[in-house]
């Protein structure tokens, strides 16, 4: 028997664009047979979806691309978690704008490796004039800012932690809210530092004084973690007040602004990141309110330099030889060796749309936060925790207690019907709703009020019985 034909590669054009035919008419079928936000049924009822439908996970015999393909992307389509659907509203999970997700299509057909230049020549060339501009966005008057490609918020804050402790050493003391995110304890564990020293945030913000009391306090070089869009309330730290501070008593600043950082495109909304140049390393992650696929993420350095730490030689990548006769030496660009080129997608956005196109899907997210905000404000059925600041709403059900607000949220995922998330703040649980589909209109807000409402009182009911 004659072996089959290998299959096209991705690069061939012709193949790829039936292909992609394919893949489309999938993703429409799977969202029509889902019909709305996420598939109902739970997890148990998904998981067994997804078994019948796999079958042998690697048969003896394959079924063929098309039907291969046509297939899983049904399945996973129907089974998906929809960020482009106005009622999924609980993470900080985007839409990707249709063009973003083209440029990654060309990304992974082209697969380039992001570790040495002979893999990637224009990439890496694209990515160094990216960097270098997203970096003078945050820092304008620093000499000499730089910025890295990373996965997102989470690689970002540990790489600022280890540039702090290759700074300082291994005594370095991180001191951090309460409310910020978690991955800041994680690296500070990973690189074997001490536990990081939280500051109580009972309003969700770092307060100055009270933090500049606990900069004070720690003996050796310290690191102060602050935040521009937390995840539960979407708040920014007082920025300039804590970079005072840290200039008081001599503390490096880092601001995790993964959420919040895309505010510089707005024109209406820049001065919220006042301070925000101030610091000497800032996360950011496009594939939040920049509207990116996963991945998307950076980290800004006010001083180029800081980056030599990431130094690192491996002969069949960057010779020394290589490199003095000019072949550009990747390997001090991220703590991964092989990556994508995630550069190309933002790349095309920032070109595409320019910083009022961007700026405009930032102001009508953070307008759709307000208008929620106001319909939970006029409803005598529901209570609002706060006016947001970013594109987070808190509510909860009025006079709900903690466990019908966490039964209104399950029943919601359960019945596929809306997804929303959760928080703690002052002592109760509230429902989380992040807004970042700049499609969703007061319409679709106003049905979700309605959606919760209306499960609220058959929570209530079921509890009675």
């Amino acid at each position: 028997m004659r072996a089959a034909p290998p299959p096209p590669l991705a690069a061939q054009p012709t193949p790829l664009s039936r292909l992609l035919g394919t893949t489309l008419d999938a993703l429409r079928t799977g969202a029509e047979e889902r019909g709305g936000p996420l598939p109902a049924g739970g997890p148990a009822a998904v998981a067994a979806r997804v078994r019948a439908t796999l079958g042998d996970v690697l048969p003896e015999t394959g079924t063929g691309q098309d039907e291969a393909l046509r297939t899983l992307v049904h399945l996973v389509a129907a089974g998906a978690a929809d960020p482009a659907h106005p009622l999924c509203a609980a993470h900080l999970h985007t839409p990707p704008l249709a063009l973003a997700a083209a440029a990654d299509l060309a990304a992974a057909a082209l697969n380039p490796s992001m570790d040495s230049w002979d893999q990637a020549p224009a990439a890496s060339a694209l990515e160094a004039e990216v960097t270098a501009a997203l970096a003078a966005e945050v820092h304008p008057a620093a000499d000499r800012p730089d910025a890295v490609v990373t996965t997102g918020g989470t690689e970002s804050n540990q790489l600022a932690l280890l540039l702090a402790r290759e700074r300082h050493g291994p005594r370095l003391t991180t001191v951090t809210g309460a409310a910020a995110h978690h991955s800041v304890r994680r690296a500070a564990w990973l690189l074997g530092l001490p536990e990081p020293v939280a500051v109580p945030t009972p309003r969700g913000l770092l307060d100055p004084e009270a933090t500049a009391r606990v900069l004070a306090a720690q003996e050796g070089p310290v690191l102060l973690a602050a935040t521009a869009g937390t995840t539960d309330e979407g708040l920014i730290d007082p920025l300039p007040a804590l970079a005072d501070a840290c200039a008081a008593h001599g503390a490096d600043l880092h601001v995790d602004a993964a959420y919040g950082g895309p505010l510089l495109f707005s024109r209406a909304h820049r001065h919220l990141l006042a301070g925000l140049d101030r610091a000497r390393t800032v996360t950011l992650d496009l594939h939040k309110l920049g509207w990116q696929p996963v991945a998307a993420g950076f980290l800004t350095v006010r001083e180029a330099g800081d980056l030599a730490a990431l130094a690192h030689t491996a002969d069949y990548l960057n010779a020394g030889d290589d490199t003095e006769a000019g072949l550009p030496d990747l390997l001090g660009r991220s703590l991964r060796t092989t990556r994508r080129p995630d550069v190309l997608k933002a790349a095309v956005t920032l070109r595409a749309l320019g910083r009022t196109g961007l700026g405009a899907l930032v102001d009508l997210c953070l307008e759709r936060a307000r208008d929620l905000a106001d319909l939970v404000e006029k409803s005598p059925e529901l209570d609002l925790r706060d006016r947001p600041v970013l594109t987070t709403v808190l509510f909860r059900p009025a006079g709900a207690d903690d466990a019908t607000v966490a039964g209104v949220r399950r029943r919601l995922l359960a019945d596929g019907r809306a997804v929303l998330g959760r928080a703690g703040a002052d002592g109760r649980l509230w429902l989380k709703a992040t807004l970042l589909n700049p499609h969703t209109t007061p319409d679709d807000l106003a049905q979700l009020l309605t959606l919760v409402v209306e499960t609220a009182a058959l929570v209530e009911g079921d509890t009675d019985r």
